[in-house]
C-alpha cells in the first residue's frame, strides 16, 4: 500500500474534517486532463500569471482581475495572494475547465479527529455502533435528485466533496443555492478560498463503477450540467478557526453557494426538478428521529464515482464544551462525502436538511455534523439576499 494510499484511508475518516470531503487528488496532471488554455498558461512568464496584489474595485479592475485568473493564476497559493475574507469570494467560469478527466480523477484528501474522543466534554453519548452505507437507487435524478459532488482546487491540487440543493425563498421553484460543509470551500484559519468552485448534480447519474467509467464522456458524469458558484459564503467561526486536521471549526463548519449554469439555461432547482428546504434550529438530538446522511465517499473502499446513504437515530458529540454539540450517526462513509446532507422528517411530514458532513475517525465508523442554529441562518439568508 502506497503512502499516499494510507494517508487517504487515514484521512478519510469520513470525509468529515474540515477538508473531510474535500477529496483531493493533487492534480498536477494538470498537463494532460486541463483544457489547452489551461496548459498554455502553465508556460507563460510567471508575472503573466500573478494575479493583481488588490481585490478589484471597477469594472475594468474586475476584467483584469478575471483575465489573469483564467490564464492560469488561480494556481497561484501563494498566502499574500490566498483571498481570505469572507467578502472576497472570487470563482469566475472557466469554460470547460471540469472535463471528464479532471472529475473523475479528483481523489478524497481529508482531516480526521482522534478514535478516542474524551466523553466529559460537553454533551457526548456512547459511540455508535458502524452503520453500513447503502448504495442509492440510479437513476439519481429520481432517488435523489438534490444531491451532487463539489468539485474545486485547493493547493493540493483537484478536490471532490458532496453538497445538496436547498430551496431559496427569494426564488421559489427557481433556487441556484447548494449547501456544502464550510471546509469545502476555505481552507479556514491557515487559508482563504478554494477555487474553481463547481457543483454537478446528479453525478454518474446511471451509477457506473469506475472502471466503467473509463471512457465515460463529460455527458455521461454531468448529465444536468456543471453549474459554476458565483457566491459563497460560510461561518466566520469556520473561517478563523477550521483547521485542517483534528475538530476545529467542526460546529460551525457549513456553507452556502449561488451557482450558475456554465452554459447558461435555467435555474439549478428547475434543472434537476427539485430542492430540499433547510431546517434550522432542529430538536435537540433526544427529539430527533431517523437521520440520513447522503454523499460520494471516494477513499476505499469507495471509488467515489457512485452515491451512498447512511441512516441511523443520531447522538450528541462534543469536542468542545463550549461550542454547539453535534449530531452524530454510526456510518462508513469515507472521504469525499463530506458536505453532503443529513436530511429528517420534520412535524408536518416533510424532509428537510438539519446538518451536513463535517468529521468522522480514520476508522471510518461513524460520522458528526453541525447543528444548524442562527449561524447557519445568517450564512444562508446572506447568500439568499444577495442574489434577491
Amino acid at each position: 500500500m502506497s503512502s499516499k494510499r494510507r494517508a487517504l484511508m487515514a484521512a478519510a475518516a469520513v470525509a468529515a474534517l474540515v477538508a473531510t470531503a474535500g477529496a483531493c487528488k493533487s492534480s498536477d496532471s494538470e498537463g494532460t486532463s486541463a483544457p489547452a488554455s489551461t496548459r498554455t498558461a502553465t508556460v507563460k512568464p510567471k508575472l503573466d500569471l500573478a494575479l493583481p496584489t488588490s481585490l478589484p474595485t471597477s469594472i475594468d479592475d474586475l476584467k483584469k482581475w478575471e483575465e489573469a485568473y483564467k490564464r492560469g493564476a488561480w494556481k497561484n497559493w501563494d498566502k499574500s495572494q490566498w483571498l481570505r475574507k469572507a467578502a472576497d469570494f472570487v470563482n469566475p467560469v472557466i469554460d470547460g475547465l471540469w472535463n471528464d478527466d479532471r472529475m473523475k480523477g479528483a481523489d478524497p484528501e481529508d482531516k480526521n479527529v482522534p478514535v478516542d474522543v474524551p466523553a466529559d466534554q460537553g454533551q457526548t453519548d456512547r459511540t455508535p455502533a458502524p452503520v453500513v452505507a447503502r448504495p442509492v437507487a440510479t437513476p439519481y435524478h429520481q432517488s435523489a435528485p438534490a444531491v451532487g459532488k463539489l468539485f474545486f482546487d485547493s493547493p493540493k491540487g483537484s478536490m471532490v466533496c458532496s453538497a445538496t440543493v436547498i430551496q431559496d425563498p427569494a426564488h421559489p421553484g427557481k433556487s441556484n443555492l447548494v449547501w456544502t460543509a464550510g471546509h469545502c470551500v476555505h481552507a479556514g484559519a491557515d487559508g482563504g478560498w478554494y477555487r474553481n468552485i463547481a457543483f454537478v448534480p446528479a453525478y454518474n447519474d446511471s451509477g457506473r463503477s469506475a472502471a466503467d467509467l473509463k471512457n465515460a464522456g463529460r455527458d455521461v458524469l454531468a448529465p444536468y450540467g456543471v453549474f459554476w458558484a458565483d457566491g459563497a459564503s460560510t461561518s466566520q467561526q469556520w473561517i478563523d478557526t477550521g483547521a485542517e486536521s483534528g475538530g476545529s471549526g467542526s460546529p460551525y463548519d457549513f456553507a452556502v453557494l449561488h451557482v450558475q449554469p456554465e452554459k447558461g439555461g435555467k435555474s439549478l432547482e428547475e434543472t434537476v426538478g427539485s430542492a430540499m428546504p433547510v431546517w434550522f434550529d432542529a430538536p435537540a438530538t433526544a427529539q430527533v428521529g431517523t437521520l440520513n446522511a447522503w454523499g460520494y465517499p471516494a477513499a476505499p473502499p469507495y471509488d467515489g464515482q457512485r452515491m451512498f446513504d447512511c441512516a441511523g437515530k443520531p447522538g450528541r458529540l462534543s469536542l468542545d464544551a463550549q461550542q454547539p454539540t453535534e449530531y452524530r450517526i454510526g456510518c462508513t462513509m469515507t472521504a469525499g462525502s463530506s458536505g453532503g446532507g443529513w436530511f429528517a422528517k420534520r412535524p408536518d411530514g416533510t424532509t428537510a436538511l438539519v446538518s451536513n458532513t463535517s468529521i468522522g475517525p480514520v476508522t471510518a465508523t461513524w460520522l458528526a455534523g453541525p447543528r444548524l442554529g442562527a449561524d447557519a441562518k445568517k450564512v444562508f439568508d446572506s447568500v439568499s439576499k444577495k442574489f434577491s
